[in-house]
C-alpha cells in the first residue's frame, strides 16, 4: 500500500529550498500522489511551481504569522493539515528550521520520527527508512510503529528531479496560529556573507583540513574559491577552534555538497568528512601524506604541500584565464 504522502516544502528569502523539491521526487518515488506544503507570506506564486517538481496538489498556508522562520506556527498549521487530511507520512528535509518543526509536531501528536535518513523505500507494503550508523560506516534500516510517521532525511541527499511542465492543483489552507505560537518573534535577521556562493549550490567547493596549519592560510583558500568562481569548505576542526563559520562546514555534522569540481587541500579524509563529499562529480586530493585515507576515493591525488600548491594553482587559473 502506497503511503499517503505530505512533503513540507521550505521557502528561504522568497526561493524553494533544493531539499525540499528533492523530497517530492522521492516521494512520487514512494507511490501514490504526493501533497506540498509550503507556509509563509507571499508565497503562493512559488506554489505554482512545484507541479514541475513532482507535487500532485500543493496546500499553501499564508498569514502574517508564517512570515519568518518560526518553528511553532509551522506546527500548528501542519497539525491541523494532518488531523483534516488523513495523511500518514510526513516529510522533512533536515535544516535549522525544519528540525525545530519535526521534534514540535512528533512531540505534539506523539508520532514517531526518524532523523538523519538517507533515503526511503517501500518494503511489502511498509515504508522503511534508511540510515547511516556508527560514525556512518553501516547502514541500517529503521521503521515506525505508528502513524503519522514522520520522516527527516539528511539535507542535501535527495537531487531535485523536475518533472516537467506540470500543473498542480493549489489549495488555500486555513491558518489557525495558537495565541502561544506568536510569543515569540523574529526580531532580526543575519547572514554570513563573507562570500558570494553557498557551498550547497557552489559549482567548485575549495575545502581546507587541519593540514592547511594555521588560521592565515585559509585566505589561500579563498584566493583559489574566487579564481575558480566557487566556494569556500572547511571540516569540523576547523569550526571548532572558530577559524570559520559553520555555514561552511562540510561533513556529517556539516553539510552535504555535491559540486562538480571538489578539491580537497590538508584534508585527511575521515568517513565523518566523506560523507558529506563523496557524491561530487570529480575530487581532487592535496595531501603531504601519500597514506591520507582521501586518496583512495578521489579521482585526482597529488601528494604535496598545498601550502606551495595551492598558491600557484591560483596564479596559473588566473593568468590564463581558467575556470570550472
Amino acid at each position: 500500500m502506497s503511503p499517503s504522502t505530505l512533503v513540507f516544502v521550505e521557502e528561504r528569502e522568497g526561493e524553494l529550498v533544493p531539499g525540499s523539491l528533492g523530497l517530492l521526487a522521492k516521494a512520487a518515488e514512494l507511490g501514490g500522489e504526493p501533497v506540498a506544503l509550503l507556509c509563509g507570506s507571499g508565497v503562493r506564486d512559488l506554489a505554482e511551481e512545484l507541479g514541475n517538481w513532482g507535487a500532485a496538489r500543493v496546500l499553501v498556508a499564508e498569514a502574517p504569522e508564517l512570515d519568518g522562520p518560526l518553528a511553532q506556527p509551522r506546527v500548528d498549521v501542519l497539525a491541523g493539515v494532518l488531523e483534516r487530511g488523513g495523511y500518514d507520512t510526513v516529510l522533512f528535509e533536515n535544516s535549522a528550521l525544519t528540525a525545530d518543526v519535526a521534534a514540535a509536531l512528533a512531540a505534539r501528536l506523539y508520532a514517531g520520527v526518524n532523523w538523519d535518513l538517507v533515503d526511503l523505500r517501500m518494503e511489502d507494503g511498509e515504508l522503511v527508512g534508511e540510515r547511516l550508523a556508527v560514525g556512518d560506516t553501516v547502514l541500517v534500516d529503521v521503521a515506525w510503529t505508528g502513524e503519522p510517521r514522520i520522516a527527516v532525511v539528511r539535507r542535501g541527499i535527495l537531487d531535485p528531479s523536475a518533472e516537467g511542465a506540470r500543473t498542480a492543483d493549489i489549495e488555500s489552507v486555513d491558518v489557525a496560529v495558537d495565541e502561544r505560537s506568536t510569543r515569540v518573534a523574529l526580531v532580526e535577521r543575519s547572514s554570513d556573507r563573507s562570500q558570494k556562493t553557498s557551498i550547497e549550490t557552489a559549482e567548485v567547493v575549495v575545502a581546507g583540513g587541519r593540514g592547511i596549519g594555521e588560521r592565515d592560510n585559509l585566505r589561500l583558500l579563498e584566493e583559489l574559491a574566487e579564481a575558480l568562481g566557487g566556494a569556500v569548505g572547511v571540516t569540523m576542526p576547523l569550526v571548532d577552534r572558530g577559524w570559520y563559520p559553520y555555514a561552511h562546514q562540510v561533513g556529517q555534522t556539516g553539510h552535504t555538497v555535491r559540486p562538480r569540481l571538489y578539491l580537497a587541500c590538508g584534508i585527511s579524509g575521515a568517513v565523518q568528512h566523506r560523507v558529506g563529499m563523496e557524491k561530487s562529480g570529480t575530487i581532487v586530493a592535496i595531501n603531504s601524506d601519500p597514506t591520507a585515507p582521501i586518496f583512495r576515493y578521489s579521482d585526482v591525488g597529488v601528494v604535496g604541500d598545498m601550502l606551495e600548491i595551492v598558491p600557484r594553482l591560483t596564479q596559473l587559473i588566473r593568468d590564463r584565464g581558467l575556470s570550472a
